[in-house]
């Protein structure tokens, strides 16, 4: 019995540990031999510490990158960024045109309906792996309206 309160404990700390809570996550569909894509969704930080994360890695892509937009000189430029912060009971949107995480060099064509494997990876060490749905940017964009 004390084994499986300390099991049942254990496990209540690792899933807290991190209490992000990850909303609407998509993956953009893209055509064929189209080699890059994006990730979106909501994260709500509902702790009283920041969650920074540091690194995202899946299975579709060779290279897997933290990204933003920015206007400059009149033209809207998108870069990778070292970190997306979620603010201490806070909520951060990754969107089109504002912060994104980019899937770079696909081997494989993301149709709407598919699903593919993203882990978040976190400045503490902890790593979060999700099941994101393939949609249209056109019907992910409506969740953020």
């Amino acid at each position: 019995m004390k084994k499986i309160l300390l099991l049942l404990l254990l496990t209540k700390l690792i899933l807290s540990a991190n209490n992000l809570e990850i909303i609407d996550p998509y993956a953009r569909a893209t055509p064929p031999n189209m080699k890059n894509s994006a990730v979106f969704m909501t994260l709500k930080n509902n702790t009283k510490e920041d969650k920074t994360i540091v690194k995202a890695s899946s299975n579709v892509a060779k290279f897997v990158e933290l990204h933003t937009h920015n206007m400059k000189n009149g033209v809207m430029t998108m870069y990778e960024i070292p970190e997306i912060k979620v603010l201490a009971n806070h909520t951060t949107v990754l969107k089109p045109a504002g912060l994104h995480i980019m899937l770079i060099e696909l081997n494989k064509t993301l149709n709407i309906g598919d699903s593919i494997e993203l882990n978040l990876e976190f400045e503490d060490g902890t790593i979060q792996s999700l099941n994101v749905p393939v949609k249209s940017v056109a019907m992910g964009m409506k969740h953020h309206h």
